[in-house]
């Protein structure tokens, strides 16, 4: 049976989740490369609230502080239906009690930023859409675009929904006929969705972003299958995003233009702009100085407004000899992250073929269930903001949900809170323990193994 020194990594893919994997292997001293397709760094879309569930991991990384300083203290989410005064507030203060920490607001440019910063440049390489992928003497080979050739032992697929080493990884299953029928279907398509990150405000002109903290206001609209939102930032900016919910006969057209314009998620800047033209008009609730999303979009540099499409789907596929994949969407793509490089770094030694199929599966087993709630999750939440009765009566019952079952709710949401096991161990907080990590607890028994002076003092 072959065996191997150390495991080489190439990370297909620089977004959020290829740039935390690879952060998390720089600190655990695993040899990597990120392959990014674009030739430079875009700093586009909205942004993301990030609380306790990633917040031990970044303390970890040595960059809480860093990240405080970009975030922005974010305790609730006002929601009203156009035309209409506030329908309902979600509050989500206790969090802080259920975890020791607070929730935060940061635009996805500034993240991005934050974690680029942590991988030596030579280690970055931009400009290399995968192309072929293959498989032979205990390595595995990809040719990129331009013509050129990486060598690892992994090759991790975190390249977003449309990924390259996906099709590839299920392109070679399928020919051998072990490709289950979920994965062959097609991914659902049902909402496209318009984000941007204004350029910083005047405070005294906008005084929305001078508040303390962060001012979440989403619109439902009233006769319109739309939704949107905005969110102010520690930078003086708001971020905003349009979501545009489609029936299959739009949804068809859409994804047909969609990939006729570009192989990706993201269209191009001609749809974009007709997406600004077809819904500057929607009011913002509460927004001061700002009337309408047209006024958010005139303050936007057009280059960091893009159109993009909201597809959600748990593969059961997930890795694939030397291939393995990350899931879309930064929040489950970061704590994919946190479990990869931990039983990464859990390997042996002279690890065989053996121990990297046991360590893909154990992968699977810790991040298929946390993976499949939090898309159960979102499909409630876009249930909330669709035109029909079911639609109406989840708004309802998050309008009048009773104290002790959103405290319920909140409980479920901080549970998942991973942990790697070859940095620093973080206690935890709060008055609602974590699940058990499987991986960061065999890594956590590597580390110790492996550094027992380090594990007394």
């Amino acid at each position: 049976m072959e065996t191997h020194s150390s495991p080489e990594v190439i990370i297909a893919g620089g977004g959020l989740g290829g740039l935390f994997l690879g952060a998390l292997l720089e600190k655990s001293g695993t040899p990597y490369i990120i392959l990014e397709r674009t030739n430079t760094v875009k700093a586009l879309g909205s942004a993301i609230s990030i609380g306790a569930t990633l917040l031990p991991l970044f303390d970890q990384l040595g960059l809480l502080d860093d990240f405080v300083a970009i975030g922005k203290r974010s305790v609730r989410c006002m929601v009203n239906r156009e035309g209409d005064q506030v329908s309902f507030a979600n509050d989500f203060t206790l969090w802080k009690e259920y975890t020791g920490y607070p929730d935060y607001m940061v635009g996805r440019p500034e993240l991005y930023n934050l974690l680029l910063r942590q991988i030596p440049p030579e280690k970055v390489h931009f400009g290399k859409r995968v192309l072929t992928i293959k498989e032979e003497d205990n390595k595995v080979k990809v040719t990129t675009a331009d013509g050129s050739s990486f060598e690892g032992n992994i090759l991790v697929g975190a390249d977003g929904a449309y990924s390259a080493v996906r099709q590839r990884l299920y392109e070679a299953l399928r020919k051998e006929g072990k490709l289950p029928k979920s994965d062959q279907e097609d991914l659902p398509f049902s909402c496209t969705c318009l984000v941007g990150q204004t350029k910083p405000l005047d405070p005294e002109k906008y005084p929305l972003v001078k508040e303390p903290l962060c001012q979440f206001l989403t619109t439902l609209g009233k006769d319109k299958p739309y939704s949107w939102a905005v969110f102010t930032t520690a930078q003086n900016s708001v971020c905003f995003v349009v979501i545009h919910q489609l029936d299959k006969s739009s949804s068809k057209t859409a994804e047909d233009q969609r990939f006729r314009a570009l192989e990706n998620a993201e269209w191009g800047p001609h749809a974009a702009k007709a997406m600004c033209d077809q819904t500057r008009e929607f009011p913002i609730s509460g927004g001061d100085g700002l009337k309408t999303m047209g006024d958010l979009f005139d303050l936007t540099p057009p280059e960091l407004i893009s159109k993009v499409m909201l597809e959600e789907k748990v593969f059961d596929t997930w890795s694939h000899g030397r291939m393995v994949l990350l899931g879309d969407g930064a929040m489950v793509a970061m704590h994919d992250a946190a479990a990869l490089a931990n039983l990464i770094y859990a390997l042996p030694p002279n690890y065989t073929t053996k121990d990297l199929d046991i360590a893909f599966q154990e992968y699977k087993a810790e991040r298929y269930p946390p993976a499949l709630e939090s898309f159960n999750s979102s499909q409630l939440m876009n249930k909330g903001i669709e035109r029909s009765l079911s639609g109406t009566i989840a708004r309802f019952m998050m309008q009048h949900k009773p104290d002790w079952m959103w405290r319920l709710i909140l409980k479920g949401m901080v549970k998942n809170r991973p942990l790697v096991g070859f940095l620093h161990q973080v206690p935890a907080k709060g008055t609602v323990p974590p699940n058990v990590s499987p991986s960061e607890v065999k890594a956590r028994a590597v580390f110790q193994q492996r550094n027992p002076v380090a594990v007394s003092v």
